[in-house]
């Protein structure tokens, strides 16, 4: 029988590979998207066919995740084995500007999902990506025992969200687990998230569109992984029989000033001729340090990642060398053919 899946957040970075695993694994998937006066599906485009056709495996349907009617009557409609939440406002300094939509959005959001399949289909699977910015202030490394200490209102709403859905696994047997994923980037990564910023103002030097890149603060440490294996990892865990709360990390952290030499000596530019300072990207509270322990996600799932920083910035290089017209180095390319990733299908558009 064939098994179905419902993404909120499925015009992600996140979203667009889960959809891209499950589809290979023979799923239906269903997608929350809103409504807006200009298309956002580009990251999932490649993987919408004409909704007439035969054989159409993906489905999209408008709504909000703070819309509890519209949630409750499609998870009635659709019946899905499993949830997976990946929607939020998911930006850490954006969410200090906006601390009560991203309360709505990244909080009671989980809430509305979680009352709409308990009253619907209390034998749904539900994952809930929660994140490695609740730990905060603790001292790395963290695990599923570290006490959380957010230093943002994205990372508060996190972990209400979090919290929540404990209290539904523990008061109605539901079951719901969180992945708590660190750091996880890809080519498909928004252009406001340093990563991204850094790899595509990279590219632009290197082309003659672009002088500076602006940052804020370089000392931050964050552990990074790769997107797709990350997915693959939000799978497993609603595979289990049991509900679990999983780290999922690469177990090593590097600063934003290391990415950015990483990706600056892969595309030969001196950082020093073209990094400037700008104040209006510090956050007003820091997150120094994350660094994931991933000792229970090994044992539990067999997961462990094998994309390192050092590749995780030369594959983000070279693409971002091809979407602006040059020669990919080629040293990313190698690594995406390795993983089984065909470079040649990745849309131009996605990003």
């Amino acid at each position: 029988m064939t098994k179905i899946a419902l993404i909120t957040g499925i015009t992600g970075q996140d979203g667009s590979y889960l959809v891209e695993y499950l589809l290979s694994l023979n799923y239906e998937v269903h997608g929350i998207i809103r409504r807006s006066s200009s298309f956002n599906t580009r990251r999932i485009d490649h993987l919408y066919k004409d909704s007439h056709a035969e054989n159409v495996n993906l489905f999209l349907h408008y709504g909000d995740i703070t819309d509890y009617g519209r949630l409750s009557g499609l998870i009635r409609e659709i019946q899905p084995d499993e949830v997976y939440n990946l929607a939020a406002q998911s930006h850490v300094r954006v969410s200090f500007d906006m601390p009560e939509y991203t309360g709505q959005a990244t909080a009671l959001g989980t809430t509305c999902i979680l009352e709409a399949l308990r009253k619907n289909n209390g034998d749904t699977k539900f994952y809930q990506a929660s994140s490695s910015e609740m730990f905060g202030s603790a001292l790395p490394p963290q695990s599923e025992v570290t006490r959380f200490h957010p230093r943002s209102p994205y990372a508060v709403a996190k972990v209400y969200s979090f919290w929540m859905t404990v209290n539904y696994r523990e008061a109605y047997g539901m079951h719901a687990s969180n992945g708590i994923l660190f750091n996880h980037e890809s080519p498909r990564r928004g252009e406001t998230f340093v990563t991204k910023k850094i790899t595509s103002a990279a590219a632009k030097i290197k082309k003659g569109i672009q002088k500076f890149l602006y940052l804020g603060n370089l000392n931050s440490k964050r552990d990074w992984g790769f997107t797709p294996e990350y997915v693959k990892g939000m799978y497993d865990i609603l595979q289990l029989d049991k509900p679990v709360d999983l780290v999922l990390a690469t177990g090593k952290s590097a600063s934003v000033y290391e990415f950015l030499e990483y990706v600056f000596e892969y595309a030969d530019l001196d950082p020093d001729k073209h990094i400037k300072i700008d104040p209006r990207y510090f956050r007003p509270s820091e997150v120094e340090s994350l660094l994931g322990d991933i000792s229970k996600a090994k044992n539990t799932i067999g997961w462990s990642p094998k994309v390192n920083i050092k590749d995780l910035a030369k594959i983000m290089t070279d693409f971002d060398f091809l979407e602006n017209g040059l020669e990919p180095i080629g040293e990313g390319v190698k690594i995406m053919e390795r993983l089984g990733l065909n470079w040649t299908k990745i849309p131009r558009n996605m990003i």
